[in-house]
Order: structure tokens, then sequence, then C-alpha cells
């Protein structure tokens, strides 16, 4: 097993507060499971702010960031039954990491937290 990338992002909260008033944010950053699983908690605003740093920490892990076809949207950040976060990891997702790590099996590990007014997110890809 090799570290492939590792990436780290912070996010104050009240910039993604201030950007979900405009509802074409949401539709362009947010994959559908993402929006339907907002509607199980509370504090929306933090819910974005943790997603949306775990997708900017998702690409700097990567080292790419977003281009060459990829998108907010093309980074899924779900829940287990526990509550852990991790990258719901689609066939585009897995065609990026291993053109550019030149890898056929890796892991994407995930850890988000948040505060009054930053999120965070720490993400590491990892060769099988």
């Amino acid at each position: 097993m090799k570290i492939l990338g590792i990436g780290v992002d912070i996010i104050e909260n009240k910039r993604i507060k201030n950007s979900l008033k405009n509802t074409k944010f949401k539709i362009r950053v947010y994959d559908n499971k993402e929006l339907k699983q907002s509607n199980l908690t509370k504090n929306k605003v933090n819910y974005f702010s943790k997603r949306f740093a775990a997708k900017e920490a998702f690409t700097k892990a990567l080292g790419t960031g977003f281009r060459k076809n990829l998108n907010f949207k093309d980074i899924v950040i779900m829940n287990d039954t526990m509550g852990k976060p991790y990258y719901l990891i689609t066939n585009k997702i897995t065609k990026i990491i291993q053109k550019r790590f030149k890898v056929r099996n890796f892991d994407c590990f995930l850890s988000i937290s948040d505060e009054k007014d930053y999120s965070t997110a720490f993400t590491i890809i990892q060769s099988k």
C-alpha cells in the first residue's frame, strides 16, 4: 500500500451560507443523493460546507483540481449507517484515479469536521 495523494481544505461556513441563497449553486455543486440526504440534517449550512470542503480536498489529493471534465457533482459524499463520511466511488472517479496514478485498486479515505464558523475536510487516496 502506498499513499498516492493527500488533500485538505477549510472553508468559512458563511461563504457557503451566502452561496446557498442561489439555488443554481446547489444544483451545480451537489449530487441528487447529497441533496436528498441534506433533508435529514438540521444544520444545512454546515452539512453543505463540509461536503464542499471534501470535494475540494479530493481534487487536491488527486493533484489536478477541477479540470479535464471533473466537476463538483462527480464527487459525491455520503455517510454510512454510523455517520462516517465516505466518497461514493463512481466509474468516472475510478477511471480518473486509475489513469492519474496508474493503479488498478485504491481506497479513498475522508474525514470531515465543522465548528460554528469553519468546516474542514481531509482526504487520502491510497493504492491497495
